[in-house]
């Protein structure tokens, strides 16, 4: 399939994607171009016929592009572009056969802070007749809008049209006219993507949060996030519901934290399929929108959460749920799906990662990505007809003549006998014994690794360093009990648990104690700073990725912003507040120091990084710091992680290599 795509050819829309097949190599700045490159391919949809999909591929530097492919002739062909600049595409997908409805992002600054903002476009899968979705800006609008809307419905007839939540913004200080817009809030619309003809569904709101759809065109659910008199937001959401035949809202839950989290609706048995707790655990539960709120229990686990459920087609039908132990499990509940991964899982056994995507209009060709901890992925198209499986592209070519390290789930004991889950990553053809080693902590907290394909990883165990991903107290998916407060209140807990890690290691001789070094991003460039603070000698250097420096300064960064008070509550107040910033104690930290951040990045600011940077010089101690121009909280660009890998590289192997 899609033989343009595989490395041949020379058309532009493919030189981009820098299909080169590397060789196994020790070679540093090799191994840094080859895991610093972007995916070849993101968030990939298939056209209702099944004949084209679109995709976002990495440009040169951070820039980003779309492309269409035909399924048919084996060609892509790039419609639009970003430079990043700031603006940076997220997603396309297919409102029709011939049109596409993208996303693009950008952080820009307001009064000297960052802000995010999202659009939506709509334009020809040929990159024509390209068309703003939200509302049209005005000189007078009277507040800013960062997100001009979400599409909550790609609709059943494919005719180019949508459903999408729309910020209606009023204007004020219009002068001379009676033409003056006064609605206010969050409304749906159906628009027209080519003419952009809109039909108000729900009429804008000032409370309403979001909205959801059943996949057929009705808005049966709507969200209203808790607003404080000071017009901040808390963590709690009501949720309400409306029955089939009627447009009258009904409590579904009344204001709630965390307990209940809404997924999907299924039409076809009129009930919303829902996250509530089970003895301190998310399981599944299927709610009955018909007024009664009947509920019924679908699936839970005594380990950890069930995390999603898994849906597929233009109207999103649900066909499974997926939770993650040791690795991620997906149950189907549709028995054609059921057989198909079963089928697949023999087709392709070495990929048992299978992800159905998407589906065509009628069912019969389905987009699904495979891969495994030792392969980054491919996507394939299944013809359901001609019984046929074909690749259409893998995520990352440079790694394709790789060796990758295999990924070992392992559990240690933390100081109070906790047993601590964790992904043990050992370089290809290593004796596994007495190794350089590198601890690499998620960052979150409240979140988690997985078994899987990681490209920091992979480059490390590719240097030749064995590699350890604990998932610490304090991480997502295995239940309140574990996430606690952990990370920040109760840090110690977090911290003691990945400094165990590292002692692990070396207590099974994995590691040599004399070679440790510690790598993290955000919450885990945290843990990697913290940590050389705790334990200032175990550590032989340490990484740290945008890294948060300082509790009260990540606090006090929230004062500008709505979620002020739900970052105030996560952080809370009290002495752990100086005892857990590494800022405050740069003076205890023994190792070089290697700092990296992107300048607009706005979920850590960049002056986190360089206020290390200088409390580090200050102390007389070891540090270099890059910082990235332009670029966000991920470094979504292939150059920068290019460097950034290098850098690494350099110090790993000047105090703990070979």
């Amino acid at each position: 399939m899609l033989k343009s795509m595989m490395c041949a050819g020379a058309a532009a829309a493919l030189a981009l994607m820098a299909c080169h097949a590397s060789a196994q190599s020790t070679s540093l700045a090799t191994d840094a171009a080859d895991f610093g490159a972007r995916e070849a391919a993101q968030n990939m949809d298939l056209s209702p016929d099944g004949n084209h999909i679109v995709y976002v591929g990495p440009g040169p530097g951070r820039a980003s592009i779309v492309l269409v492919g035909d399924l048919t002739t084996g060609d892509a062909k790039p419609v639009i572009r970003s430079t990043a600049d700031p603006e940076a595409f997220s997603w396309c997908a297919f409102a029709g056969n011939d049109r596409l409805v993208c996303r693009y992002f950008a952080v820009v600054a307001d009064a000297g802070h960052l802000l995010g903002f999202g659009r939506l476009i709509a334009l020809g899968n040929d990159g024509s007749n390209v068309k703003a979705l939200g509302q049209r800006s005005s000189a007078f609008d009277a507040r800013i809008r960062q997100f001009d809307g979400t599409v909550i419905d790609w609709l059943p007839a494919n005719n180019g049209s949508v459903m999408m939540t729309r910020d209606f913004v009023p204007e004020e200080g219009k002068m001379d006219t009676n033409i003056v817009r006064s609605a206010d809030g969050l409304g749906v619309v159906i628009i027209d993507t080519r003419s952009l003809k809109a039909d108000i569904i729900e009429r804008p709101n000032k409370t309403a949060g979001g909205f959801m759809s059943d996949g057929n065109g009705h808005v049966r659910i709507m969200i209203v996030p808790e607003v404080t008199r000071g017009e901040s937001v808390t963590a709690r959401v009501r949720y309400q519901y409306r029955t089939a035949n009627s447009r009258d809202w009904q409590m579904l839950v009344d204001y709630q934290k965390d307990d209940f989290v809404p997924l999907a609706i299924d039409s076809s048995i009129d009930s919303l399929y829902a996250l509530k707790k089970l003895n301190g655990r998310y399981a599944l539960f299927r709610v009955k929108l018909d007024g009664s709120l009947s509920t019924e229990q679908v699936a839970a686990n005594s380990q950890v959460d069930i995390d999603d459920v898994v849906r597929i087609g233009r109207g999103q039908r649900v066909i499974g749920y997926t939770y993650v132990d040791d690795r991620r499990r997906t149950v189907y509940f549709d028995p054609t799906y059921d057989k198909l991964a079963k089928s697949l899982s023999k087709a392709i056994p070495k990929l048992p990662l299978v992800e159905f995507v998407t589906a065509s209009a009628d069912g019969n060709k389905v987009l699904l990505f495979a891969g495994s901890d030792a392969d980054p992925g491919h996507y394939y198209l299944f013809d359901k007809s001609k019984k046929s499986l074909g690749e259409v592209l893998q995520a990352r070519p440079q790694l394709a003549q790789r060796t990758l390290a295999t990924v070992k789930s392992i559990t240690y004991a933390a100081p109070d006998g906790a047993q601590i889950p964790a992904y043990l990553t050992l370089p290809p053809g290593s004796s596994g014994k007495n190794l350089p080693a590198v601890v690499l902590p998620h960052g979150g907290p409240s979140a988690r690794d997985e078994w899987g394909f990681d490209w920091l990883a992979q480059f490390l165990a590719a240097r030749g360093y064995a590699v350890i991903q604990p998932n610490y107290r304090g991480s997502a998916g295995f239940g309140d009990a574990w996430l606690g407060e952990k990370g920040f209140k109760a840090w110690r807990t977090s911290i003691g648990d990945v400094t165990a890690a590292a002692r692990w290691l070396s207590s099974q001789g994995i590691a040599d104690p004399n070679r440790l070094a510690i790598v993290g991003w955000s919450y885990g460039g945290y843990a990697a700073l913290q940590s050389a603070v705790t334990e200032p000698t175990l550590y032989k250097a340490v990484v740290a990725v945008a890294p948060i420096i300082d509790l009260g300064k990540l606090k006090r960064d929230a004062n500008y912003y709505v979620t002020d008070k739900i970052v105030a509550d996560i952080v809370g107040s009290g002495p752990h507040i100086d005892e857990g910033s590494p800022l405050r104690h740069a003076a205890a930290i023994q190792a070089p120091v290697l700092l990296a951040h992107g300048d607009k990045d706005n979920n850590v600011f960049v002056d986190h990084s360089r206020d290390m940077a200088d409390a580090l010089l200050g102390a007389g101690k070891q540090v270099e710091y890059l910082e990235f121009k332009g670029l966000y909280h991920s470094l979504e660009d292939s150059s920068a992680r290019t460097e950034l890998l290098t850098k690494i590289g350099q110090l790993l192997d000047r105090t703990i290599g070979h």
